[in-house]
């Protein structure tokens, strides 16, 4: 079975120069793999070197979204941009998958309005990877909806259940909560009222998580609304940074502690692969009727290559399939009551 991956080239902060040899160097290493690199052919044909033929093309489009431009504007005008184009041939069926690292809000609401959504999902979440004590765990949403309700998150359980299931065949992942408390009693309406859904939703739940919880891996899934998301996750990422800062700081603190630096060299490098924000770079915008991922906008070819590499996992992997039969399940109790 070939998977083939329609890239937005045009996105992100880099476009065609990080884009189209992350591409190049994906076929490459993946034999099973076809892209369809979209986006102004004058830039993209000459990063194109000697690949093979029928597995890269290249599928002209005439106009771009800026990275500041506004989610309806982008929707509005500009019907022939690279990341229209790349949602397009998902839902043509000329792809399986879209990666793109363009403009968050353009992309979820193209993707939106060209793909629509699953049957029973009324909103898509954003769902990311985040590196733990004895892996990762998946957590969604991390920015499309800063307001949810009850029925929402269980919605997202649901989608972060079934999409662990499939890409990391695990028959029953453990879904938690973002709460400030482990008990019960702690959280505001929603929250509760969620965690009495996802209760009662035959998934693997394990209750409340706290901000310290997602790091130390006590769920495969964690589950919030989209500000309390995006605010964990931007805060994760400062304080990967700061931490990184004071390294270097005290590692360039006098002629002794450059020694030790010295010493230190392979434990400092292992430490930088493990927790490198690159490698979980790929966050897929669960719900709709096709893949969508979107990579970071500053992602280097590396990272946008681990992008591609979610994105063809999941197609190969059902994923849309599972979530369609995991909510079809889920109604059915609803249907025979009713």
């Amino acid at each position: 079975m070939t998977i083939t991956v329609a890239i937005d080239c045009m996105g992100g902060d880099h476009g065609p120069q990080v884009t189209v040899p992350a591409a190049l160097e994906f076929v490459r290493d993946q034999p099973d793999v076809r892209v369809i690199l979209v986006g102004l052919a004058e830039r993209i044909c000459p990063l194109i070197g000697d690949v093979a033929i029928g597995r890269v093309v290249i599928h002209h489009a005439s106009e771009v979204v800026a990275m500041d431009e506004a989610p309806s504007v982008a929707l509005r005008t500009k019907k022939d941009s690279s990341m229209r184009v790349a949602v397009s041939l998902v839902k043509s069926g000329e792809a399986d998958a879209c990666v793109s690292a363009g403009n968050t809000g353009a992309l979820m609401g193209i993707s939106r309005f060209v793909l629509k959504m699953l049957p029973g999902i009324d909103r898509p979440a954003i769902c990311g990877i985040l590196p733990t004590m004895n892996g990762h765990t998946h957590v969604l949403d991390l920015g499309a909806n800063v307001d949810c309700s009850p029925e929402h998150l269980l919605q997202f359980g649901i989608m972060g259940a079934s999409l662990v299931s499939a890409v990391e065949h695990r028959d029953r992942p453990t879904v938690g909560i973002l709460n400030i408390g482990q008990e019960e009693i702690k959280g505001n309406d929603v929250v509760k009222r969620a965690a009495e859904l996802l209760w009662d939703s035959g998934l693997n739940f394990v209750g409340n998580i706290e901000g310290d919880g997602l790091y130390k891996g006590q769920a495969d899934v964690v589950v919030c609304d989209g500000f309390v998301g995006n605010v964990a996750l931007k805060s994760s990422e400062g304080l990967a940074q700061l931490l990184a800062t004071f390294l270097r700081q005290e590692f360039r603190r006098n002629l002794l502690t450059k020694l030790a630096a010295v010493i230190a060299l392979p434990v400092v490098n292992r430490f930088k692969n493990r927790v490198d924000h690159r490698k979980y770079n790929g966050a897929t915008l669960l719900g709709l009727k096709g893949i969508v991922v979107k990579s970071h906008g500053s992602a280097d070819a590396f990272s946008f290559g681990q992008a591609l590499q979610r994105a063809a996992e999941e197609a190969r992997s059902g994923v849309l399939l599972r979530i369609s039969e995991r909510v079809a399940q889920q109604q059915q109790p609803l249907l025979e009551i009713a």
